[in-house]
């Protein structure tokens, strides 16, 4: 009996012990060494000192330093309980702090709003989106990793008190300071949002703070300025504005905030503050709600509560409580246990401690609410203080896995809200012309050149409308963005009037897609939306807001946020439609797709390494994987003694990437619709090899360099003069005519005939006395040929109209002198053999050239945004922006090495892995993968297993074709074998 009687003893102590730490949000697992430390501390406190920790001054860490003289003295003539940090510097303040900690008796409880990170308050530091953008998203495990995420930030910085969430319901669009601060009108939604939030971010061992209570959602005045009123019925108020309350203090949170707020329903007393009430903090909060937290009143500077003004005693006349610290006094006796921002701190705590004196404030009143805050110093580990670490502060307050986030966040925040006609994403490029149009008081300019990624776009201004309208005549797509200020959540963000008409009279003549980058309210000025075709709500103007909203019209994201809020009439809290991602390239940080930034960066070194040992004057650089861009630099500039830069838009001669980017995609579509097969012999395409020693070749043979065929032949080098070297007058002439009019360089035209020599020198020349893998040009002259004449149009426009247009790859073209600024060209070399002049803008392979810049083998131009479209369109197999371009088997068939028991490693003309020791790629690819490279120091590659498309493009022929170092040195190869490394998963 008597074991049993101990075991009894031993079980209801701590089913005791349990139970009160689960009640108690301050409880920490050791419950008893904490009970044990908050007693010990609280019984060496002089009767001062524990009035001092029921006060939290704020301050600067910008201030100067008179201010900062009188708040140490605060600090430590008073001990106070803590401090709310303001504006200022993480720096500054980690410094600040460890000065006021060193100072007090009891280490300091530390606070902040950093509703949306500490960015709400400090410069250098990280700002996610604002609530009312979260409250777009349906995942909710992305909210809690914002509240953990910052949770983790003021942890580093000391802050032990976050005053966040917010979860006030915002069901007044008028709301002068809550708005953007909320995660929306819905009930529901903002409690679930909160509840993650706050998961978050305690369990990153930041305490939470629920504000503003009883509910600031649906007020239209700002309690820092006046007393704002709350006209609704109890009923009411418990069944929306306490909701969040009652199922956040269920789930262990820590503190609430309570508002300075008029609820007659709730306080008799006629224009009393809702935190000095008794009957809203006490009756309710504590007891009908049953928290056990810190209570903290808003700063008693506010407004709201400082001018209070309350009735005579004959009710005839009214007048401001006048004696100094009488507001603490009755904000302490209503049942707060912080007092936040007093205006006179030491009145306030004579005030308090004359009604302990004189019995007016019990022992066990003090030491509920003093013991709370020392419990909730415990629980944050300030029974072990430590300074704060200045060490690497700045980065570890902006984290690369903070813009991973911020990125995930905008993705499934951006909500399209009408789509008629499925505008939404946009297909079928070739039918559309873009025009952007800027409204608003901030740029726009992400958003545009985001935008320029996907399509040809331009930007069209004018003060005028009438003039606008003129301007826009040559488009049929509008895309209008509405960009204002996102400094705060606060800042302006309606439309004016002549926004309005804008957009209304741009709407009845074009299709038009309105892009808000601003809160969803701004939609309610929208009387009439029928002529609109296509609505999003971006809700920021961010940088990552534009770049991913741009990524959401063309399809690269999926849709998938819904508005947290109602906006007029035609717009209602949960609408959203959601669409599917069309497999568009989309643009983000590597993490995404299981790779590593910091590893991926250590291409720069070898691009660079490149630039500074003169390998090539520039490069462009562009890794994707799954469908994603996560790399994409430029280096160096156009030439080694100019000043132009190389830019994400300039053009590269691709020199042979040309035979995959043109001719194949084009042989491939033929090969589908049962023209010819890889068995194809050559005759059968082109009858005039029926008597040549070319008349077996089949497709498959000769475009896996195994058909016997010279590698090259210098057509160029017949029509220079025999004496001067120069171009012979006999087959050149300096002004284009009937008979010379294929143009090979500027003010150079070579007689129209010798085309037709160029062929015949092909179907003449002799073959390879053995067949081996022999890499070889000439083929995509005869496929060439056979092309233009099936369809009996040029190449040039044939690989336009089947792929580049629909593609978007607008700066993917042929001959690009007389259609791009030269500015925008990257020249190839300073030609002293053939041409004689700077061969910018036409294309640097002789037989291109001498095919008027038109070959099957060279004389595309391209960058490397446009170059990873194609390889990723034989990536995904044939698929790309919501169309079938090719068929699976058809890229299987093309991507197949026929001839590697030959010791041929190619592919149907992808270049595939060396099957030994050397070869074109790292080493340390698939065998599955393909591409090719070029003369002009290009490469492109495709990798199925990784999803990996790489792209360098480079002029490693300017000035002189003869400097190789690039390819000598492996530099190509070594990026990519750098890629693979950065692989995480």
């Amino acid at each position: 009996m008597r074991h049993i009687y101990f075991i009894v003893l031993y079980l209801s102590v701590y089913i005791s012990a349990f139970a009160q730490t689960h009640s108690d949000p301050l409880a920490s697992e050791d419950f008893e060494a904490q009970q044990k430390w908050v007693d010990s501390v609280y019984n060496a406190l002089t009767l001062r000192e524990k009035i001092g920790q029921l006060y939290m001054i704020m301050v600067f860490s910008n201030q100067d330093e008179k201010t900062r003289q009188a708040n140490i003295d605060l600090v430590r003539d008073y001990q106070l309980g803590g401090v709310i940090y303001s504006l200022g510097g993480p720096l500054r303040q980690a410094r600040l702090n460890n000065e006021f900690q060193a100072i007090s008796k009891v280490p300091l409880l530390i606070g902040m709003d950093a509703e949306w990170g500490l960015g709400m308050r400090l410069d250098s530091t990280y700002a996610f989106p604002w609530n009312m953008t979260l409250g777009a998203i349906k995942d909710n495990k992305l909210i809690e990793r914002t509240g953990q995420y910052i949770g983790e930030h003021c942890k580093r910085l000391g802050v032990h008190f976050n005053f966040a969430p917010v979860v006030d319901i915002n069901t007044n669009p008028n709301n002068p300071i809550i708005g953007n601060r909320s995660f929306g009108e819905s009930r529901d939604n903002v409690t679930e949002k909160a509840l993650a939030f706050m998961k978050g971010m305690q369990d990153a061992g930041v305490l939470a703070n629920a504000k503003h209570f009883p509910g600031h959602g649906d007020t239209d005045q700002d309690s820092h300025k006046t007393l704002p009123s709350i006209s609704f019925d109890e009923k009411r108020i418990d069944s929306i504005e306490l909701y969040p309350y009652r199922k956040l203090i269920k789930e262990g949170l820590s503190s609430v905030m309570v508002a300075h707020l008029n609820v007659p329903s709730l306080e008799s007393r006629l224009g009393y503050p809702s935190s000095l009430s008794k009957t809203i903090i006490t009756d309710i909060l504590k007891e009908r709600l049953g928290f056990k937290g810190i209570i903290f009143t808003d700063a008693l500077n506010m407004r709201g509560v400082a001018d209070l003004a309350v009735p005579n005693v004959d009710g005839s006349t009214s007048h401001k409580f006048t004696t100094s610290g009488a507001i603490d006094l009755e904000a302490f006796k209503a049942g707060n246990d912080v007092l936040l921002i007093s205006e006179d701190v030491p009145a306030g705590i004579a005030r308090i401690e004359a009604a302990f004196n004189d019995g007016d404030i019990s022992e066990e009143r003090l030491a509920h609410s003093v013991k709370k805050v020392l419990r909730a110093k415990y629980k944050v580990g300030l029974n072990n203080y430590e300074p704060v670490g200045l060490y690497n502060l700045a980065e570890d307050l902006n984290r690369l896995k903070d813009d991973v986030l911020y990125e995930e966040l905008m993705e499934n925040a951006l909500t399209i809200v009408k789509n008629a006609n499925n505008i939404l994403p946009f297909r079928n490029l070739e039918t559309k012309s873009f025009a952007y149009v800027e409204l608003g008081d901030d740029s726009g300019n992400t958003f545009y050149e985001a935008l320029k990624k996907y399509t040809k776009i331009h930007k069209i201004e004018s003060d005028d409308f009438q003039d606008l309208t003129n301007k826009l005549n040559a488009y049929n797509t509008v895309i209008v963005g509405f960009h204002r200020s996102n400094d705060n959540p606060w800042k302006p963000y309606k439309f004016n009037e002549s926004q309005l008409n804008w957009i209304s009279e741009i709407s009845k003549t074009h299709q038009v897609i309105l892009d808000v980058f601003v809160k969803p309210y701004a939609l309610i000025d929208l009387k009439d939306i029928s002529d609109i075709e296509g609505i999003v709500v971006s809700y920021q103007n961010s940088r990552i807001a534009q770049e991913k909203s741009a990524q959401l019209l063309f399809g690269a994201i999926p849709s998938k946020g819904v508005m947290p809020v109602s906006a007029g009439t035609h717009f209602k809290v949960g609408d959203g439609i959601f669409l599917n991602a069309i497999k568009r390239l989309s643009y983000g940080l590597p993490e995404h797709v299981g790779m590593n930034s910091e590893r991926l960066n250590r291409i720069d070194s070898v691009a660079r390494l490149a630039i500074r040992e003169k390998m090539t004057p520039g490069i462009q650089l562009l890794v994707a994987r799954k469908g994603k861009v996560i790399y994409n630099k430029n280096f160096g500039k156009h030439t080694y003694k100019g000043k132009k830069e190389v830019q994400s838009d300039d053009i590269y001669d691709v020199a042979s990437l040309t035979k995959i980017l043109a001719t194949l995609p084009l042989l491939m579509e033929l090969v589908e619709q049962g023209i010819v097969s890889l068995d194809t012999k050559l005759p059968e395409i082109l009858p005039e090899y029926e008597d040549s020693n070319k008349a077996h070749i089949t497709l498959k043979s000769m475009l896996s360099h195994y058909a016997r065929l010279r590698p090259w032949e210098p057509f160029y080098y017949k029509t220079l003069d025999s004496i001067t070297l120069k171009p012979s007058p006999k087959y050149y002439s300096s002004e284009k005519s009937k008979a010379f009019n294929i143009e090979v360089a500027k003010n150079l035209y070579l007689r129209t005939d010798y085309e037709d020599s160029i062929q015949e020198i092909i179907k003449e020349s002799e073959l390879l006395q053995r067949r081996r893998y022999r890499y070889s040009d000439f083929p995509y002259y005869m496929l060439k040929k056979f092309i233009e004449y099936h369809y009996d149009r040029r190449l040039d426009e044939l690989v336009q109209n089947h792929f580049y247009e629909s593609l978007g790859a607008n700066h993917t073209m042929y001959n690009p002198y007389d259609k791009v600024s030269d500015k925008k060209i990257v020249p190839t070399e300073d030609d002293d053999y053939f041409r004689y002049q700077e061969i910018h803008g036409y294309v640097h392979d002789m037989g291109a050239a001498m095919q008027n810049g038109i070959g099957g083998h060279a004389g595309i131009f391209s960058n490397a945004n446009d170059v990873a479209k194609i390889m990723q369109l034989y990536l995904q197999r044939g698929f790309y922006g919501g169309k079938r371009y090719l068929k699976p088997e058809t890229i299987d068939m093309f991507n197949t090495c026929y001839y590697c028991d030959h010791d041929n490693r190619r592919g149907v003309g992808f270049d595939k892995p060396q099957l030994g020791e050397e070869g074109p790629t790292c080493g340390c690819i698939s065998m599955t993968s393909f591409g090719h490279s070029g003369f002009t120091g290009t490469y492109a590659w495709a990798d199925p297993e990784e999803e990996i498309v790489y792209v360098f493009l480079a002029n490693r022929t300017y000035p002189k074709a003869e400097n190789n170092v690039l390819l000598k040195k492996n530099i190509r190869t070594s990026i990519q074998r750098l890629i693979y490394e950065a692989i995480d998963n």
